[in-house]
């Protein structure tokens, strides 16, 4: 089987830090690739795989400021569709964009959406001809047919179980209002814990007016964003990690990955949470600022050892192969005559 992975080119494949989209598309080329599949990963140049690595950004415009995101990731799905004769499928993880070149694919195209950004890029997934794989149930568009879902899945090995966990409680992901990042510090500061916050400053005014003023280095220390190791580290060492957000999440990296450090979870009751978060051993599904102070005192009771078993079940990066693997099967056997 020859597989063509259309990766993202905002951030190296996998990112040195933040970049979810690129952290998923690299464990997958990875585990392909140890299933004995012929993969090419369209990704940047500098980024690092043991697939065939091709592409023409240089390295991801998020990073330079020289590049332009529009006209790199327009050259670059160019360049993928202009060798997509040459593989068994097409698996596109750019979003919208490579769909508006779909009549130009000579493959099976196959897209993951990995969450919409607006009902206005719908039109370019109705009309191309593509299958699209959900990433939770969640996410589905009634607009659209799907031919699976397939969540996430993580790097065990690079998210050591911590057993003992300290007081504290973190908080992962994206500086923006979408993400509840100020509802967590009153939730960490009613609860009477520490908070630890990681994350892209994505919206400057939120940040400043919001976060900011709460940070001391003490109660509320803001790391910014953190690497896999580091990110590991504080996770590993919370009682809890936090997402309270305030939109339909589609999937949830970081909830994942601290369930599978061994530290449960407690999140808001929106989009894939009850998908993702198993109640009573990953951890508590709440509503309200209220629930969340009451969660954070019970869920020291879970058992962590527990919490990380389940997220290895689910979770683990060969369960999401092996799905993807039976998409590809499926797909591929459509075409045959």
């Amino acid at each position: 089987m020859r597989v063509a992975l259309l990766g993202p080119v905002a951030w190296r494949t996998p990112p040195h830090h933040y970049g979810p989209w690129e952290q998923v598309t690299g464990l997958l080329a990875e585990g392909l690739v140890n299933r004995g599949v012929d993969v090419t990963l369209f990704a940047t140049l500098d980024s690092v795989t043991s697939a065939t690595l091709d592409g023409v950004c240089p390295r991801g415009y998020a990073d330079d400021p020289g590049l332009d995101g529009r006209v790199w990731e327009a050259m670059h799905v160019s360049h993928a569709m202009a060798r997509s004769g040459q593989f068994d499928l097409v698996h596109n993880h750019l979003d919208w964009l490579p769909l508006a070149f779909a009549e130009h694919c000579r493959a099976p195209l196959l897209t993951t959406v990995h969450g919409f950004s607006g009902s206005g890029i719908l039109p370019a997934y109705g009309r191309a001809r593509s299958s699209y794989v959900s990433i939770s149930d969640a996410d589905r568009s009634a607009e659209l047919d799907y031919v699976a879902t397939v969540h996430h899945g993580v790097d065990l090995t690079g998210l050591p179980f911590t057993r003992d966990a300290g007081p504290g409680l973190a908080v992962l992901g994206r500086i923006h209002p979408d993400k509840g990042i100020h509802t967590a510090i009153e939730i960490a500061r009613r609860a009477g814990r520490p908070l630890t916050i990681c994350g892209i400053v994505q919206d400057e005014r939120y940040f400043a007016e919001q976060v900011a003023p709460h940070i001391d280095g003490d109660q509320v220390v803001f790391l910014g964003s953190v690497g896999p190791r580091r990110r590991a580290g504080v996770l590993g060492s919370s009682t809890a990690l936090l997402h309270p957000i305030a939109f339909d999440e589609p999937f949830g990296l970081s909830v994942v990955e601290s369930m599978a450090c061994g530290t449960p979870v407690v999140a808001y009751k929106r989009g894939s949470m009850p998908e993702i978060v198993d109640e009573g051993v990953t951890g508590h599904l709440v509503t309200t600022v209220d629930q969340a102070v009451d969660a954070v005192t019970r869920v020291a009771a879970l058992d962590r050892a527990n919490c990380r078993e389940r997220a290895r079940q689910r979770f683990g990066a060969d369960r999401m192969v092996t799905d993807y693997l039976a998409v590809y099967d499926k797909l591929i056997r459509r075409q045959q005559p």
